[in-house]
């Protein structure tokens, strides 16, 4: 991934005022390894922490169920043609961080519709296309992501994809190395890591103690929409994908 693609990704994400959690403007930490942190974020490869916020779990309604039922309906449409990735580059999609090895979660990232996600919702053009290797090594396409700026209030992403129905989520206070420091990613200190998103740091001066660099928000709001492992709601607008979170309906 390009560094022009992550700034023009983090210019719809962050440079913008906050209403979602007050978190007004952070700075853009690009004094971090960029490729590390975000790939992070996206690829939801991380235990349940104080860095994941997510947005309370609304009461199911017959209406939401069949709103979500139809998005995901023309979500599995659209994507069938990407089941081999090449047709998803050809298309405009790159993978992102090509430079990490094995993620449990494959981002083929269309930054123009990252951009345009900022403004509309199209079901037919996520901002990434979601892959897993399968046992024989050949990827399998699991679905999309959908982005929204981090100042998006409760009703604007309700708008989106119904809160009765999935948990959008925000990655938030997180302490990465600086750059030049990047061989601190396996740092340990009581049996957890210093930084990421399961780090132990949690503050900005706990971060400036360890002369990391933080970050209040890392991007903005993500959704994934699973239509390629299953058709029920549970299954397409769960956290399956995601390491130590449980299905927003399941309890776990």
């Amino acid at each position: 991934m390009k560094l022009s693609a992550l700034s023009l990704y983090l210019a719809a994400h962050l440079i913008m005022p906050g209403e979602a959690g007050g978190q007004g403007m952070p700075s853009m930490q690009m004094g971090a390894d960029p490729g590390q942190a975000a790939h992070e974020a996206m690829t939801g490869n991380m235990v349940a922490s104080p860095h994941m916020r997510m947005t309370p779990l609304r009461a199911m309604t017959a209406i939401d169920s069949v709103r979500a039922m139809a998005i995901a309906d023309t979500v599995r449409r659209a994507l069938a043609k990407y089941a081999d990735p090449a047709t998803a580059e050809r298309d405009g999609y790159k993978l992102f961080a090509p430079q990490l090895k094995n993620p449990k979660v494959y981002h083929y990232t269309n930054w123009k519709h990252a951009l345009g996600e900022a403004f509309r919702f199209n079901p037919e053009k996520p901002t990434s296309i979601l892959y897993t290797k399968n046992r024989e090594g050949r990827m399998q396409l699991l679905g999309a992501m959908y982005t929204m700026p981090k100042r998006a209030s409760s009703a604007d992403l309700d708008r989106r994809v119904p809160l009765s129905v999935t948990q959008w989520h925000l990655h938030t206070d997180l302490c990465t190395p600086k750059k030049g420091d990047e061989r601190r990613w396996t740092e340990v200190q009581n049996g957890k890591p210093v930084f990421g998103l399961a780090g132990s740091i949690t503050t900005k001066s706990a971060c400036d103690a360890e002369n990391g660099k933080f970050s209040a928000v890392l991007f903005g709001w993500m959704v994934h929409a699973n239509v390629f492992q299953g058709t029920d709601l549970r299954t397409v607008w769960g956290h399956d994908d995601m390491e130590g979170h449980g299905h927003p309906h399941s309890g776990g």
